[in-house]
């Protein structure tokens, strides 16, 4: 599995998982010492406890309960436990990390670890603007936990720790690596005779063949369009080259009006003018969606690799879900039909007001370890930062194929980071603007204009911070 060269080259182009639009409501430090955390917990530092670990200090691990779950959580809380047996670990899950632990920043009264995930999660504008998270750097000049002889940060993929670093200093602990594709079931097209489609011609083809065989073509989670926004982008990357996006990202004049977005969106409208999509996709949320497509009512949708976990609950033995790029438009595109959009994701933190910050720095160490790694991969079905932790892996259909098109992309991977930079503006604005555009309300010069105008309303925005992201 070669996935060095693609986080290579993400971290070469300057990928970071900067801050989005937003800040915190208030003050997200106040409060100190043991009155309002703030590192209260210290051991002495030996080799075997090389961050200073207070063996009997409690932790407390706030999870992010979405595709992954929280099992995985619960297994590295061993790990954990097992090197401390007299810590206790106060672990909650909940899919509104900004509602439950915002009110805990500003007081200064924050957990210890955070998976800072979801929809629900608290922008990074704001906690890295106020100095609210604690400096991992230590974390990376420890020894692995299981690996002889090397450093955490020599176990990690090259990318890891750009993608999580600011302004110089490492932040935010990025554990997995996800893909971007359009996935279908392996035995639906077996059995049909069916063959995935390289190009956009062939792909309406085969989408008006579906049509005819009584199955919708398409669905999509209605209810966060912005999925969709993901494979326009693709199509336009795929075919104008990576200056599309580093335009995107960069707030420039007419990005999201450029021939190669407008290329991708008057294909993309095809599916909606000819009524390719599911009916009632408007209303379905990303679970309802995925179900329906679990259940064998649409051929296509457009996720990223945590799908197989997440709808493991429901998909039938057999389906064999597959990821596959996005077709090409044309001979002309500037990049092949197998570049697919790959990044490190799913953050965590240890909040500088933590009690326990060393205790928060290990945990990250157990989660770092080859063990750990392995362990989540076989439980939630994805991939992670550690380099070589799929080694003697049985890796589930699905995530065996996310290895295959990683393979196949090399060094044409490619990826975006508008929507880490200004947060509002994918979640808020460009959600809308899919929402009219995939319903079917508005054509795609007008889908344009409306991303376009959100675009340039961030940008006129002097209370938000401007990022530059290098050719």
């Amino acid at each position: 599995m070669n996935r060095r060269d693609i986080l290579r080259r993400t971290a070469a182009a300057g990928l970071l998982a900067t801050p989005a639009a937003g800040l915190l409501a208030g003050c997200a430090t106040g409060g100190g010492g043991d009155d309002g955390g703030g590192d209260s917990y210290r051991g002495t530092k030996s080799e075997q406890n090389p961050l200073g670990v207070a063996e009997d200090a409690p932790l407390e691990v706030v999870i992010f309960n979405g595709g992954f779950g929280e099992e995985y959580a619960q297994a590295h809380q061993a790990m954990y436990t097992d090197r401390y047996p007299k810590a206790k670990i106060n672990h909650s899950a909940t899919q509104e990390i900004s509602k439950t632990l915002q009110p805990r920043f500003v007081d200064g009264t924050p957990p210890d670890v955070v998976n800072n995930s979801g929809a629900g999660q608290i922008d990074f504008n704001g906690l890295v603007s106020q100095n609210a998270l604690a400096d991992l750097g230590e974390l990376l000049d420890a020894p692995s936990l299981d690996v002889p002889g090397r450093t955490v940060r020599e176990t990690l993929l090259p990318g890891a720790v750009e993608v999580g670093s600011y302004d110089g200093k490492f932040l935010v602990m990025n554990y997995t690596y996800t893909v971007y594709g359009i996935w279908h079931s392996t035995k639906l097209f077996a059995d049909r005779g069916w063959a995935y489609a390289k190009t956009w011609d062939d792909h309406i083809a085969l989408c008006k063949q579906i049509k005819a065989a009584g199955i919708a073509p398409w669905t999509y989670a209605g209810i966060h369009p912005r999925y969709m926004s993901w494979p326009v982008i693709s199509t336009a990357i795929k075919f104008g080259g990576p200056q599309v996006a580093t335009a995107i990202d960069n707030l420039e004049p007419n990005a999201w009006r450029s021939d190669a977005m407008r290329m991708a969106a008057d294909a993309w409208h095809q599916i909606v003018k000819d009524r390719y999509i599911l009916e009632g996709s408007p209303g379905l949320d990303h679970k309802q969606s995925q179900t329906a497509w679990c259940q064998g009512k649409a051929a296509f949708i457009s996720c990223g690799s945590w799908l197989e976990s997440e709808q493991a609950d429901v998909t039938p033995a057999g389906f064999d879900m597959t990821v596959q790029p996005t077709p090409s438009l044309g001979a002309s595109d500037k990049l092949p039909f197998e570049a697919i959009r790959g990044t490190a994701g799913e953050p965590f933190m240890v909040p500088a007001k933590a009690k326990n910050v060393a205790g928060g720095l290990e945990y990250f160490r157990v989660m770092l370890s080859r063990q750990g790694a392995q362990d989540f991969t076989r439980k939630v079905a994805s991939l992670t930062v550690v380099a070589g932790a799929t080694d003697g892996v049985e890796l589930p259909f699905g995530l065996g194929t996310v290895v295959k098109a990683l393979d196949a992309s090399g060094t044409n991977g490619f990826n975006w980071v508008y929507n880490n930079y200004y947060r509002k503006l994918e979640r808020n604005l460009v959600d809308a603007a899919c929402g009219e555009f995939f319903s079917g309300r508005i054509g795609p010069a007008e889908f344009l204009d409306q991303c376009q105008k959100g675009a340039d309303s961030i940008a006129q925005d002097s209370s938000i911070t401007k990022y530059k992201r290098a050719d």
